[in-house]
């Protein structure tokens, strides 16, 4: 960890603020969610079944996750601030391009374009690396993330209001907005954290299989996977839930969509007060246990005949909780691993996390019927957790034969 200056707001020549890493990942995580109240309408705009608009939920986490794998080490290189900079830029090109998209496969393109932003949010992670130590780090990414969890936990309802009032394009409108403005808060008080050493590109990547070959690297990595895979099948089947099973509007499903974020942003909270106390590995697996046993009860009562909405999105505050305590601690985790390749740590980690994701939540998507009812994306939510559980106790047990 290099020795840096004491932040000062709006200085770029010293690290940015906690409030501006906070909006960078907002305007991210906006973007991930908000518009789902809307796919009902926009199915019926491109004159596409609903399955298809579904893809804009998959094929954003899938182009996600490839860009984090190149977006790390590219900030290793040439350090945090341009990254941030170039990829809220990309975003606002592709959301124009998703607001006036004549067809779907154009809005299904610029969509993924939209996943340049994933550049912000990962790097956000490194940035505050770079600047605390590991615990002190799972504490810093547990306040800004509960921070960042208004946006979806507000987001959904915002959205589903904005489509029923002025139509979806509207939902990208106000996408727009708040990234632009995310942009000129980073342009003014982003200062660069990464210190570029000896040797440049070549030097970094002879380096990499250290990081790759480390198995507490891979075990934080499985267990950030595992756990948040469970919210990203949720993104990808509550909305088919919401509409199809509830036969909600996309208003009210708005409200009921934000509920994992409710328990999102009571987990970071403790993250933030109870990190060091409790220790990176202690965090995800009570994070992981939580989110399995919310889900067992959840399949329990369903199959007891009681599978009410209410049922459904309530016990997803439970997936929010776990994860909120699961993910800050376990990107620590795999940032600390290789302190000097944070960047491609993060980048790598994210992509492995989100890509799972990508498969999980179209997985979801395809076993969805009015017929199965919302069978079949609880078991993939319960299966996800529990396999946090197991990646972290492996972590713990080889950290026990050292």
């Amino acid at each position: 960890m290099a020795d840096l200056p004491a932040t000062r707001f709006l200085d770029p020549r010293t690290p940015p603020h906690v409030a501006t890493l906070t909006l960078i990942v907002a305007a991210g995580a906006m973007s991930m969610n908000v518009f789902l109240p809307a796919l009902p309408a926009m199915s019926s705009h491109f004159a596409v079944d609903y399955r298809v608009m579904q893809l804009s939920v998959a094929l954003y986490l899938a182009m996600n996750g490839l860009l984090q794998i190149v977006v790390g080490p590219i900030s290793d290189r040439f350090g945090r601030r341009p990254v941030i900079l170039w990829s809220l830029a990309l975003f606002l090109i592709a959301t124009l391009g998703c607001i006036f998209a004549p067809n779907v496969q154009t809005f299904l393109a610029f969509r993924m374009g939209q996943a340049a932003i994933v550049g912000g949010m990962a790097i956000s992670r490194a940035v505050i690396r770079d600047i605390h130590p590991p615990d002190r780090a799972a504490s810093m990414l547990g306040y800004v993330t509960m921070g960042m969890s208004v946006v979806p936990m507000i987001g959904p309802a915002f959205g589903g209001l904005l489509d029923q009032s002025f139509g979806w394009q509207s939902i990208f409108w106000a996408q727009f907005l708040l990234a632009g403005f995310v942009m000129a808060l980073a342009w003014r008080d982003m200062g660069e954290t990464f210190t570029r050493r000896e040797g440049g590109f070549a030097a970094q990547v002879r380096e990499y299989p250290e990081l790759l070959l480390s198995p507490r690297f891979w075990g934080y990595c499985l267990a950030a996977a595992f756990a948040s895979g469970a919210f990203f099948a949720y993104l990808g089947g509550a909305p088919f839930v919401a509409s199809e099973i509830y036969a909600m509007n996309s208003a009210t499903m708005g409200i009921y969509f934000g509920a994992p974020a409710l328990g999102y942003f009571l987990g970071n909270y403790l993250s933030g007060r109870y990190a060091v106390r409790v220790g990176v590995n202690g965090m995800v697996l009570w994070g992981s246990i939580i989110s399995t046993g919310g889900m067992i009860f959840s399949l329990a009562i369903f199959t007891a005949g009681f599978a009410t909405a209410e049922v459904f999105f309530g016990f997803m505050t439970v997936i929010g909780l776990g994860n909120g305590l699961v993910l800050p601690s376990a990107n620590a985790g795999m940032l600390s691993v290789r302190p000097r390749l944070a960047g491609s740590a993060s980048g790598l980690g994210g992509a492995i996390m989100i890509g799972g994701g990508a498969g999980l939540s179209a997985l979801a998507g395809a076993l969805l019927t009015p017929e199965t009812g919302a069978f079949p994306l609880i078991w993939i939510m319960l299966l996800s957790s529990a396999a946090a559980i197991l990646a972290v106790l492996a972590v713990i047990r080889r950290e026990r034969r050292l």
